[in-house]
């Protein structure tokens, strides 16, 4: 049976580190010193150690890190191999799932549609999705999903991209609305087809569906008071799909994956290409335990719906051409995909200091279009922006040093090992 991103004490504790870089204020601040100008950018041998030490150990299959300044070449620094038992090293072209390092990926599609006039940032979403009008709140966050009141403001597209609209994560909430999501196939996500205590495995059978199905579910908070880490992004994957008259994986190719030459990111793995698909593993009592055999992976299977909040997979040389083009505040080389004006706005902090944060992934900081922001009073300073994912990747650009960072590794849960929380701690040992 295929199961769900939803075990609560195992999956609970991914996504309590899997968001805003893995990172605490203070490691976020070590993070925003890491890219001064005065290093070499083909040295980095701490990162090199650091990254290789896990394979060493056999904590981890493979590593892969990426660094590079502006849009120049980055620096590949790689370990092991796709899986503990092949022969076949980790690489540039390795795929890893992103998780939730898809998010700024939608996110920044969606800005694609405000550069074409089709859609404005602070316009309600029930203007394409009419079953969103008129949503409801629960009265206690997390308690009766049936004593609720009327939402006094309309979700925005602003919300969506900032996870301020006021909806859960099935990985995030407690009580009867986490029970609601699982059975209505709102979770958000997939990452094995193994049987999994604890699971549901079901599935909304299509985007659509998934949006019908969460509009008929209270909010958790009111929209532009809290932020609540939630499937918001995900439901802009629908709003995308209404908005411009494509399926949602069609738009990403046409309007991101096809003009950045990022050729190797997709929903689903062809079948030709898993001799470089990585292995996802969980690390119990000492051992890699093999939660999704690339071979056997349930990304090889075609994917009911298109999760905009978790469902890519892509290569390091992809997903760092992604991160270039942000550099470059929209385009890489001669093509741009946004506006410089749109592109820099969607790597701004976008929600104002009345949404609560304390005690989130965001707390001392702001948030963009589907990432982090840091901010003037945030240790380091502004510039950077970014995210991670619930499998070991991160990726941030910072801007104002002009460096832009990622790093790939394939286990669950994510705070399980030390790999993503401190990379950007290391990486600041090699740039000064």
């Amino acid at each position: 049976m295929t199961q769900m991103m939803s075990r609560r004490a195992w999956l609970g504790a991914a996504a309590a580190t899997s968001g805003a870089l893995m990172l605490p204020p203070s490691l976020w601040a070590q993070a925003a010193r890491t890219a001064g100008a005065n290093a070499a950018s083909s040295a980095y041998p701490h990162v090199r150690d650091f990254i290789g030490s896990f394979v060493q150990r056999r904590e981890l299959a493979g590593t892969l890190a990426m660094i590079g300044k502006g849009q120049a070449p980055a620096t590949i620094m790689a370990a092991g191999h796709i899986a503990m038992d092949s022969s076949t090293k980790v690489d540039a072209n390795s795929l890893w799932r992103l998780y939730s390092n898809t998010k700024p990926i939608t996110a920044m599609a969606m800005m694609i549609l405000i550069d074409d006039g089709v859609v404005r940032l602070d316009q309600p979403i029930a203007d394409f999705l009419p079953a969103f009008a008129k949503m409801k709140v629960q009265n206690t966050p997390d308690g009766s999903i049936s004593d609720v009141r009327d939402a006094k403001q309309p979700i925005t597209i602003r919300h969506l991209l900032t996870h301020t609209a006021g909806f859960g994560y099935a990985i995030m909430q407690k009580g009867p609305l986490r029970q609601a999501y699982e059975e209505a196939g709102l979770t958000g996500g997939v990452f094995t087809k193994l049987p999994v205590p604890g699971m549901t495995g079901q599935i909304a059978p299509s985007l659509a569906e998934f949006a019908d199905r969460l509009a008929a579910l209270p909010l958790v908070y009111e929209p532009d008071t809290q932020w609540s880490y939630s499937v918001s992004l995900d439901l802009a994957g629908r709003v995308i799909e209404v908005a411009s008259g494509q399926s949602f994986d069609e738009f990403l190719r046409q309007r991101i994956f096809t003009p950045l030459d990022m050729s190797s990111t997709w929903f689903q793995v062809p079948s030709s290409e898993v001799g470089r698909f990585t292995t996802n593993y969980s690390p119990l009592g000492g051992i890699l335990f093999p939660i999704d055999p690339a071979r056997a992976s349930i990304y090889l299977d075609k994917p009911k719906t298109l999760h905009g909040g978790s469902g890519l997979v892509s290569s390091a040389r992809d997903y760092d051409r992604f991160l270039a083009m942000l550099m470059g505040e929209g385009a890489l080389g001669n093509t741009r995909i946004l506006r410089p004006e749109t592109a820099r706005l969607a790597m701004s902090n976008l929600i104002g200091d009345h949404v609560a944060r304390k005690g989130t992934f965001i707390d001392g900081a702001g948030f963009g279009a589907g990432g982090r922001v840091s901010l003037a009073h945030t240790p380091g300073g502004e510039g950077i922006y970014g995210w991670s994912g619930a499998a070991g990747t991160l990726g941030f650009v910072d801007r104002k040093r002009g460096y832009r960072v990622a790093a790939y590794a394939q286990y669950l849960p994510p705070n399980s090992l030390d790999f993503q929380s401190k990379f950007p701690e290391i990486v600041m040992q090699d740039i000064k």
